[in-house]
């Protein structure tokens, strides 16, 4: 990776980011700021779910932070007309599987009207080069095999979440083909593998579950202990994202290849009790298992991969930690956050110091 090149890229470079107080759109927008990026954020009104965002304080060190619905269409174009952006990251969706069974209807209008807002926008104005559709690794038909899923890979989902992301897909590529093909204008989709680090706070989600029950000695429930996921930590796919948006405002070629795969190295595919057992490790505590069975209606995956090999034959990206070194990152951020109390540097100085990392390699 060229640093220099992707520092030289995003140096004043004004970004509209949907979803931007999320546990991804926080540390999203701290790598934008830290890059030189002018950031514009869009998302539901900050609550206490914004845990990272709200205690990072975020909102001081970007732009501008509009809140609103994906979905409310006249006032996200406005927000985007008034920001005059050169690139859009959309990450706004409804994120949780377990939510979208409870909330079908919801997920299905926030994952891909949302999608057909942003893109119906970039099209309708004149002035927007790139952007890129965050969807998720959950986007492929799951047949439940070792073979990891490439760009290539038939698209699926069965829980309404991931369905709702294989849509998002779909649409971007139907816009692509219908709008976008004869323009400038450059769109891709970036499927990223399952995303973890310091400050996540959000629910049924193995690092914060497991930080609660750390916090309050509590005995950690599991739904799926032995299902296996391609784990890797936020700050990776994130520099593929950087990376992607580059090369596709850059290239010519790049509506050919809209979509792209960011997933971890081969070893860090492990079950979700390997993640209990390092956060063992490197916490110094040993918290309890128990199992908590799944809904009788929910449908959760035993087994998924990634195959990333495009976005390292193409941009020169690749996933540089372990499982881990990702796990160990995780519980310094945690133990630096109360020494320092200060989460924007935290997440900071361990952007800073795995870009230095990877320099070296």
């Amino acid at each position: 990776m060229n640093l220099k090149k992707l520092e030289k890229f995003w140096l004043g470079k004004k970004v509209f980011v949907t979803g931007h107080t999320g546990f991804k759109g926080s540390w999203l927008c701290i790598m934008l700021n830290e890059l030189g990026a002018k950031v514009i954020g869009y998302s539901l009104p900050v609550s206490k779910n914004n845990k990272l965002f709200n205690e990072a304080k975020i909102i001081k060190k970007i732009n501008k932070s509009y809140s609103g619905d994906i979905r409310n269409y006249d006032y996200l174009k406005k927000c985007i007309s008034n920001s005059k952006p050169e690139i859009i990251i959309h990450m706004a969706a409804q994120a949780f599987v377990s939510d979208s069974y409870l909330n079908p209807k919801y997920t299905y209008e926030v994952n891909t009207l949302g999608t057909v807002n942003v893109l119906n926008i970039i099209n309708e104005l004149n002035f927007i080069k790139s952007g890129l559709i965050i969807t998720s690794d959950k986007v492929y038909k799951n047949f439940e095999t070792h073979k990891p899923y490439n760009e290539n890979s038939e698209l699926g989902g069965f829980d309404p979440y991931s369905n709702s992301k294989a849509c998002a897909e779909l649409i971007t590529n139907s816009y692509i083909k219908s709008f976008f093909e004869n323009t400038k204008i450059k769109i891709g989709t970036a499927r990223a593998g399952n995303v973890i680090g310091g400050g996540d706070y959000s629910k049924n989600r193995i690092v914060p579950d497991y930080i609660s029950c750390l916090k309050y000695k509590k005995k950690l429930n599991l739904r799926q202990p032995l299902a296996i996921r391609p784990w890797q930590h936020v700050i990776e796919p994130l520099t593929g994202y950087l990376m992607l948006i580059e090369k596709i405002t850059r290239d010519k070629r790049a509506k050919e290849n809209y979509a792209w795969n960011f997933g971890p190295n081969k070893e860090s595919n492990q079950p979700v009790i390997k993640i209990v057992d390092l956060l063992n490790k490197y916490f110094g505590y040993i918290v309890k298992i128990g199992y908590k069975k799944n809904r009788k209606n929910y449908h959760e995956s035993n087994i998924l991969k990634l195959n990333s090999s495009k976005a390292t034959q193409v941009l020169g990206w690749k996933s540089h930690l372990s499982l881990d070194r990702t796990i160990f990152l995780i519980a310094n951020w945690y133990k630096l956050l109360k020494e320092i109390k200060d989460p924007y540097l935290v997440c900071k100085n361990q952007i800073l110091n795995y870009y230095k990392i990877i320099q070296r390699i």
